[in-house]
């Protein structure tokens, strides 16, 4: 196992890979800490709904997470020549990123009745593992 890891971590892209995910990961852990708090305070505190606490979550993640990842996560990734399309494709992976989030608030708290904090389970979990790839194969190419 180690030597086919150290193989891989040989190859330029798998290291350039490598560094993003990682850089990903820091970046996007502080960003979905934050959204995630966000999201328990105001449903926890009944200021709004869990679905509305999850927009606005979603909402301060993204105009955070455009300048983060386009700076610290992707930095020297491809090219960033069209910044209105590189800006809607980033958009478009947080929508799904967003719908993802939501379907585990309705799951976990709206429909089987579980507490608030159920759903950061899987928003931190396996949300962010999908946007990675999604980001950096499609968002920042």
């Amino acid at each position: 196992m180690k030597r086919h890891v150290d193989r891989a971590l040989a190859d330029p892209e798998a290291r350039a890979a490598f560094g993003q995910l990682v850089r990903y990961g820091v970046i996007g852990a502080l960003i979905t800490i934050g959204g995630q708090a966000i999201y328990y305070v105001l449903a926890e505190t009944r200021t709004t709904s869990p679905l509305v606490a999850i927009a606005i979550a979603w909402i301060a993640g993204v105009i955070v997470g455009y300048f983060a990842h386009g700076w610290i996560s992707f930095a020297g990734h491809g090219a960033r020549d069209d910044h209105a399309a590189t800006g809607g494709r980033f958009v478009a992976v947080n929508i799904v990123g967003y719908l993802l989030n939501s379907f585990w608030v309705w799951l976990l708290v709206e429909r089987l009745g579980g507490p608030n904090w159920w759903p950061i389970v899987p928003n931190i979990a396996l949300t962010p593992l999908m946007t990675f790839w999604l980001h950096r194969y499609w968002t920042f190419r």
